[in-house]
């Protein structure tokens, strides 16, 4: 069976910078699994795991437009320190939620400056081209339940 609409493909990964870095790997854990034509994963790699089917291994490489976007820097704000009140220490790295009009949104903390934070809601790979190994485990068609809730379930996964 093919990767298409409406299945489920399992698969392990290894994600890498261009220049060979490894920024993440599924190989010491379970594959992911994702259901196919919901966005369920960034569009580049969804696009060249259909038609593909289990047992099948490759490398993809996808532009920062087909994965996380460009890197926008009306996204990088700074912020006065004392807007962490009850945080000991604020360092670059540490993640925060940080409330705005559409709701609560994930922020890196990019530099501390004196009283100055200066904080960025990019995606961490925003800007960043990667490259997927992938091997595909398994494909299988999705059951009526992961249709209806458009995502795939894991073994006695259910809502």
């Amino acid at each position: 069976m093919q990767i298409a609409e409406n299945t489920v493909a399992s698969f392990h990964y290894i994600l890498k910078t261009p220049e060979g870095e490894v920024l993440e790997s599924s190989r010491e854990a379970e594959p992911m699994a994702y259901l196919h034509g919901t966005g369920g994963i960034i569009a580049g790699l969804e696009e060249e795991m259909a038609g593909k089917a289990a047992g099948d291994r490759f490398e993809a490489t996808i532009p920062p437009e087909k994965a996380y976007g460009p890197h926008d820097p009306a996204r990088v704000q700074q912020v006065p320190l004392e807007a962490f009140q009850g945080v000991d220490k604020v360092e670059p790295g540490m993640m925060f939620r940080a409330s705005t009009e559409q709701g609560d949104i994930p922020v890196r903390i990019a530099a501390v400056e004196g009283d100055t934070v200066t904080v960025d809601a990019n995606h961490q790979m925003a800007g960043q081209t990667l490259v997927f190994d992938i091997e595909i485990t398994e494909v299988r068609e999705a059951t009526p339940q992961e249709m209806q809730h458009g995502h795939a379930h894991a073994d006695g996964h259910d809502h």
